[in-house]
């Protein structure tokens, strides 16, 4: 049985544990809700740009040659796998769960007989991952230390993809990340970059369908949106997975504090028993020497 020295011990340790999951719970609420705010506010913009993509290419003349970034190099080899995960840990199965999408993808594609490679943006990411395919990784950045995620953070990750494709390193891209749903709920995420992938007819009736005329011509707009759109979608990416982050964290730094709070609920218990059989035998050890002599 430990001494009571120990106990307290213990208990003085799980207490400042405690302190320390509780600090970080409500560092992670306060920085939620902007979070949350920048994801969401990113959201309509992402999601015009694929509209507008998806009626330019559906305006290309029949025939016409697509873009590179719309059209693909017209084979599926070689994929780029670009998980995004955080920077830091104690977040539950936020970074987990976006690598182990990631990873079941990749074996798929691996026992189809492709090629995979990997772009990791974030360092957990990269130190899941690389335990089983370090030398498929072939890209990797961090963003430490970057407190608030900005577009040119998305912009150089966008360039960077778009400089492995022109020289021919991949076929396919794939964009991995966490949806963020609510505290509670982060859905981790696949989303093709490269070929783009469009929508296809929204359903409006033909005689109800609006038609554009562009200047210039839609295949010159799209050659100069597509790159754009790369970084707009990883710029989505980048702001979901924060605020999943801090959901994540929110969540996980909750429930640690309520289990340290059980556990010194338990600890404290033991301690008086403890002390309380320290004192009975003692009592006991006096009332029988006084009854001896």
């Amino acid at each position: 049985m430990p001494s009571l020295k120990d106990l307290r011990n213990r208990i003085a340790s799980v207490k400042a544990t405690q302190k320390i999951t509780k600090a970080m719970q409500m560092v992670a609420t306060a920085r939620l809700r902007r979070a949350q705010q920048a994801a969401e506010a990113a959201r309509p913009y992402a999601e015009r740009m694929e509209k507008v993509l998806a009626n330019l290419a559906a305006s290309i003349s029949p025939g016409a040659p697509a873009p590179a970034l719309l059209g693909g190099t017209g084979r599926d080899d070689v994929h780029l796998l670009v998980v995004c995960t955080g920077e830091r840990g104690l977040s539950g199965a936020f970074n987990t769960s976006i690598v182990r999408l990631a990873r079941e993808h990749a074996l798929t594609l691996m026992g189809q007989g492709k090629t995979v490679k990997f772009f990791c943006v974030g360092k957990k990411g990269y130190d899941l991952l690389r335990r089983q395919f370090e030398r498929q990784i072939i890209e990797r950045t961090d963003l430490r230390g970057v407190r608030n995620i900005g577009f040119d953070n998305a912009n150089e990750i966008g360039r960077r993809i778009i400089a492995l494709y022109d020289a021919g390193e991949f076929d396919v891209c794939t964009l991995y990340f966490a949806r963020f749903r609510s505290i509670v709920a982060q859905i981790p995420t696949a989303q093709q970059l490269i070929p783009a992938q469009v929508a296809g007819s929204t359903g409006t009736p033909a005689e109800d369908r609006v038609y554009y005329d562009y200047e210039p011509d839609e295949e010159d707009i799209l050659t100069a949106l597509l790159p754009r759109n790369i970084s707009v979608q990883v710029f989505r990416a980048l702001l979901e997975n924060m605020a999943s982050f801090y959901g994540a964290q929110m969540s996980a730094m909750d429930n640690a504090t309520r289990n340290a709070g059980e556990m010194i609920r338990k600890q404290t218990m033991l301690y008086n028993r403890t002390r309380q059989a320290m004192i009975t035998k003692e009592l006991i050890e006096i009332i029988s020497g006084a009854e001896a002599l």
